[in-house]
C-alpha cells in the first residue's frame, strides 16, 4: 500500500514503554505528529539514529511536533533498546504488527541471524520509515528505506518544519 500526501493515513495504535497506548488519531499536535519506525534492537544504525533524536526532542516539542519512535520489536527488546541506547526523552512504542507496517508502506525483511551488534534479528521486521502527519491525520511527508542506511537527518527535518510552517507550504507528491 502506498500512502498519498494530503490523504488520511492508516490508524496506528501501539503500546508504549512506561505504560499507556499511543494512538495517532488521538494526537493533537500544533503542527505534526512525527512517527519514526526503526528496525529494532538488532540495528546499530537505529541506535545512533534514535539517540540523535533523543538529544533533539526538545526542539521538536518547541515546534509543536508530537513524536513516537516504534518498531515491530516485542516489549522486552524495546525496553533493552530504550535502556541500552539511552533514550529517556523519547516515547518508545513496540509491537507494531507486520500487517500494520505494510499498511504504512514499510518494507519488511526476513531475519538473517546475528547482526554486527551481536543481536539476533527477528524472523520478520519492518525496515525504517519516517512520517510527518498533520493534526487532521493526513500525510504531510514520508520517507521509506529498504536498508538501515541514509536516513533523513533530524536537524534538516527541524529546518524543514520551520520553513513549511512559516510559509504554510503544502504537502507535495499528491498528483
Amino acid at each position: 500500500m502506498s500512502l498519498m500526501p494530503r490523504k488520511s493515513v492508516p490508524a496506528l495504535e501501539v503500546e508504549t514503554l512506561g505504560g499507556g497506548r499511543w494512538k495517532l488519531f488521538a494526537q493533537k499536535p500544533q503542527n505534526f505528529s512525527m512517527i519514526v519506525f526503526y528496525r529494532g534492537l538488532h540495528c546499530p544504525v537505529c541506535r545512533k539514529y534514535t539517540s540523535e533524536l533523543n538529544g533533539l526532542i526538545g526542539e521538536f516539542d518547541k515546534r509543536g511536533v508530537s513524536t513516537l519512535v516504534t518498531s515491530t520489536d516485542v516489549k522486552e527488546r524495546a525496553e533493552q533498546a530504550k535502556t541500552q541506547w539511552g533514550l529517556p526523552n523519547l516515547t518508545v512504542g513496540y509491537g507494531v504488527s507486520i500487517e500494520s507496517a505494510r499498511q504504512w508502506g514499510l518494507y519488511v525483511s526476513t531475519g538473517r541471524g546475528m547482526t554486527s551488534a551481536g543481536i539476533e534479528e527477528p524472523p520478520l521486521f519492518a525496515e525504517p520509515g519516517l512520517f510527518l502527519v498533520k493534526p487532521d491525520a493526513t500525510l504531510y511527508w514520508a520517507s521509506y528505506s529498504t536498508m538501515p542506511f541514509a536516513r533523513p537527518h533530524f536537524n534538516e527535518i527541524l529546518s524543514a518544519i520551520d520553513f513549511v510552517v512559516s510559509k504554510n507550504y503544502p504537502a507535495r507528491g499528491e498528483a
